[in-house]
């Protein structure tokens, strides 16, 4: 079983999108959470540790994740997927591009 978190700011739109698009993946295990303190799932040491896998939605996720919490890493493969804020949750245009960009890693 492979342990994948999903990275954005606010964990509202981007990164629960992907949770639930890929909770159902055979051999997978999804959550998601935001860089922001005020995210509705703010990302934690927990959850970094938790994760074999963590894609990140922008290049500035991947910084603030890998300057806080760089000893979490341990050896997760950390993926920037490059999506912008641009969309809504579960928006069918946005559902199409992460099932693009993430299926080949899982």
């Amino acid at each position: 079983m492979k342990n994948v978190l999903f990275v954005c700011s606010q964990n509202k739109l981007r990164s629960p999108t992907a949770e639930q698009v890929f909770s159902d993946w055979p051999g997978v295990e999804t959550a998601s959470a935001g860089t922001n303190n005020d995210a509705e799932n703010p990302l934690s040491s927990e959850l970094v540790e938790w994760a074999d896998i963590i894609f990140v939605m922008e290049r500035t996720h991947r910084t603030k994740l890998q300057t806080r919490y760089r000893a979490a890493m341990k050896n997760a493969k950390l993926i920037c997927l490059d999506i912008p804020d641009n969309y809504q949750f579960m928006e069918p245009a946005l559902v199409e591009l992460l099932k693009a960009k993430v299926g080949r890693y899982l």
